[in-house]
């Protein structure tokens, strides 16, 4: 079976993605580490923001099991 081939079978789950370039890459992991400290500097100025995320979280979850 040809690459071609695969691809027309497969669709859409064929795709490999490509590698990032270096630079791309450090600037993609210092973003998301500046989201994560934002989201963590978030939680603890607003604790009942997160209070309230984390009830909607066990409602949801307790849902899901019920159905």
């Amino acid at each position: 079976m040809t690459n071609a081939e695969r691809q027309s079978t497969l669709g859409f789950m064929a795709h490999v993605p490509q590698r990032l370039d270096p630079d791309r890459r450090r600037r993609r992991l210092e973003l998301l580490a500046a989201l994560a400290d934002a989201k963590s500097a978030r939680e603890h100025s607003q604790p009942q923001r997160l209070r309230g995320a984390r009830l909607r979280e066990l409602i949801a979850n307790r849902r899901r099991l019920e159905n």
